[in-house]
């Protein structure tokens, strides 16, 4: 059957080291802990959007070596189409990932996703066309947004993280852009992020974006701005949190999987907040994502229209 959704984008294999604290510059800290596990922004978002019900098609890379071939068995596992994941003459992509529980930071050798560029999605136009939602991010080549949307005919969104500065021509091409306090802070070229949801509105009307913007605040939940609509703060869910690492990436599959389904844009950021709550519950990237049945009986979705 065509996928739903596809994804193109980043295939890491993640290092977690738990530690205390951060080093300082020159600084050496001890770990107390080592986890491998599949991961990256592309990956994670193809597989939270799987595990919610979704068809989904992953576009990207990995090398010929024993990680690739762990991600390409997980990923199978997983129930995703690998026909537009290609195996690349360099090493499977890499994440070091300092866990400071909840709270990660993250350090990533893009290894073979750095051959996902523009022609590359070109090659597998097919699979992106076909789609009714294409999600992507910035763990690739820039030239893979501009493929995506030339060629993306569904819903388009785009999380852009890491932060880096993308053309105004680039952003304006996708329906939806899912940022959070810092990312947005790039995008507009401010010095730093935004202390508070009026500077965060305040930046979303500067990017001037013509579709709809969604800028994920963590513990604050998220601020909903509609193309030509009023915002909406829609609220975080309290949990217990243990590894906030997929969390965003939960975030931005469950918001897709939400208009999908027919939810309008804050219906569908409130089923997002619900998944990615649920996602800090659990340790690991891919290993923290929830099924559909982890967040409603019997499987179903929470009802986005009462």
């Amino acid at each position: 059957m065509t996928p739903e959704v596809v994804v193109v984008g980043s295939l890491n294999m993640d290092l977690r080291l738990t530690v205390d604290r951060l080093p300082r510059s020159g600084e050496t800290v001890s770990a107390t802990g080592l986890a491998r596990s599949p991961g990256g922004k592309g990956a994670n978002q193809a597989v939270a959007a799987a595990r919610l019900g979704r068809r989904v098609a992953m576009v990207g890379a990995v090398g010929d070596d024993d990680d690739g071939r762990a991600i390409r068995r997980r990923l199978a596992v997983e129930g995703l189409v690998l026909d537009g994941l290609a195996t690349a003459d360099r090493p499977t992509g890499v994440a070091v990932v300092l866990w400071e529980q909840p709270e990660s930071t993250i350090v990533i050798e893009p290894g073979a996703n750095a051959v996902v560029d523009e022609a590359f999605v070109t090659e597998r136009a097919d699979l992106v066309r076909d789609a009714a939602a294409v999600l992507c991010q910035c763990e690739t080549p820039l030239g893979a947004l501009r493929a995506v949307a030339a060629t993306a005919t569904g819903t388009t969104v785009l999380n852009p993280a890491p932060a880096v500065p993308l053309p105004a021509d680039v952003r304006a091409a996708f329906r939806v852009l899912v940022p959070n306090r810092f990312e947005l802070a790039t995008l507009v070229g401010a010095s730093t992020e935004p202390a508070d949801e009026d500077e965060v509105l305040a930046m979303v009307r500067a990017l001037d974006h013509p579709g709809d913007v969604v800028v994920t605040l963590g513990a604050d939940g998220a601020l909903v701005v509609p193309a030509g609509g009023a915002p909406v703060t829609v609220p975080a869910e309290r949990v217990d949190a243990v590894d906030t690492t997929a969390a965003g990436d939960s975030f931005c599959a469950a918001l897709a999987d939400g208009l999908l389904h027919g939810g309008d844009l804050v219906e569908s950021a409130r089923w997002a907040a619900h998944v990615a709550a649920s996602t800090t519950t659990r340790h690991g990237a891919v290993d923290s994502l929830p099924r559909a049945t982890d967040l409603a009986p019997e499987g179903t979705r929470i009802p986005l229209h009462s």
